[in-house]
């Protein structure tokens, strides 16, 4: 079966054929539902969220015309795990890979994520530092940066993934985030 391009499946969203959801899930719907799994670690939960994210998606495109349709339905479905996430654990805090990358950021961004007008324009910064902390980076430390602290995989799956120890990923991810800490502590962001 031949996949349609991008620019086809967003061109049918914007002739609200329903055909779209049906090609989105079809080229895009196992890696969203490995982006949920990562972080939810549900399987029911996982699907559930690759339903959110088209029915997010049709509702989004138009207007939205995404250059790149596995980016934003990537970033839909995250968001969407998360939130979910939290929710589910909002009382009790527990375990799971998300949230032990996101324990191990906030050694470095205590609440990176604007509450308010004043706190915008420290989140730039924060932006800023991190995209010249991810662009000194190796191409290798950079992708276990980002499997990491954008689709929460576990330190084993980066390892295996790589051909790399798990201590090894567990340094460099170290020395990343002491460089990220000290970088946005040169910058005058509070930690």
């Amino acid at each position: 079966m031949i996949m349609m391009q991008d620019e086809q499946i967003v061109e049918l969203y914007f002739q609200r054929n329903e055909r779209a959801l049906l090609e989105t899930s079809d080229k895009y719907g196992n890696y969203c539902k490995t982006i949920a799994r990562n972080i939810l670690h549900d399987e029911e939960s996982s699907k559930e969220c690759l339903n959110d994210t088209l029915y997010q998606s049709w509702n989004t495109i138009p207007p939205t015309r995404p250059s790149s349709l596995k980016a934003y339905v990537g970033r839909i479905i995250r968001n969407l795990s998360l939130n979910r996430w939290e929710h589910e654990h909002a009382v009790k805090r527990g375990g799971g890979e998300a949230a032990l990358a996101y324990e191990e950021l906030g050694e470095c961004i205590a609440d990176g994520l604007a509450k308010s007008a004043e706190q915008l324009e420290e989140s730039m910064v924060i932006r800023d530092v991190m995209d010249r902390i991810l662009d000194g980076l190796t191409v290798q430390n950079r992708r276990i940066f980002v499997r990491r602290y954008w689709y929460c995989s576990s330190v084993k799956e980066i390892a295996l993934a790589f051909g790399l120890s798990e201590n090894s990923v567990t340094k460099s991810l170290s020395r990343i985030r002491n460089d990220l800490r000290n970088a946005l502590e040169k910058a005058g962001v509070v930690l």
